[in-house]
């Protein structure tokens, strides 16, 4: 590998939901045509995102940029040809017609990296979003699909008392944090 090949952070656009399918035939298929040295990482940027289905805690990775890979790579050559014509793959983030990609700048790459570090070490327990008044839509128990407004917030119990109409009288609820979400 020549000296003066420097690794530049490129986003890649590619067809939303399949970020994690395309990341991988993007390292396949540069492992498959030799082109190892020039690519050094494939990043989804993801956040671990704690959900409730069926009363059960599920943590789950949503993609943090829908639609977008981070691709850690020196583009000379047949590079930029090869990762454009995998499947799944748009094209280069802020790449001119015909012209070259674009690299990010290192604030940016740092801050996205950032997030995708803090992320992956986030403590489990979620701040509280919530803010007594506002409006929630319950997503578990036996009042599932039903909205409410929020009266009050423990922060103890991570608890919120919701006002739900149900059968058109008010309703105060219990619920925790993962049996909500916002409107």
């Amino acid at each position: 590998m020549a000296a003066d090949s420097v690794m530049k952070w490129y986003v890649v656009r590619a067809i939303g939901g399949q970020e994690n399918k395309v990341k991988a035939y993007i390292e396949t298929e540069i492992s498959r045509v030799g082109l190892s040295d020039y690519v050094s990482q494939v990043i989804v940027p993801t956040e671990k995102v704690v959900q409730v289905r069926n009363g059960k805690k599920v943590n789950r990775e949503r993609v943090y940029f829908p639609g977008y890979i981070m691709v850690e790579a020196n583009l000379s050559g047949e590079v930029p040809h090869v990762i454009k014509s995998i499947t799944g793959v748009i094209g280069f983030l802020g790449e001119t017609k015909g012209g070259d990609p674009v690299p990010m700048r290192k604030s940016e790459v740092n801050r996205m990296l950032g997030k995708v570090d803090e992320l992956s070490i986030q403590e489990e327990s979620v701040a509280i979003p919530y803010n007594v008044g506002e409006t929630v839509k319950v997503v578990d128990g036996p009042f599932n699909g039903f909205d409410g407004t929020i009266e009050k917030v423990n922060e103890e119990k991570r608890k919120l008392e919701v006002m739900v109409k149900i059968f058109g009288r008010k309703t105060p609820l219990e619920l925790s944090y993962m049996q909500v979400e916002k409107i």
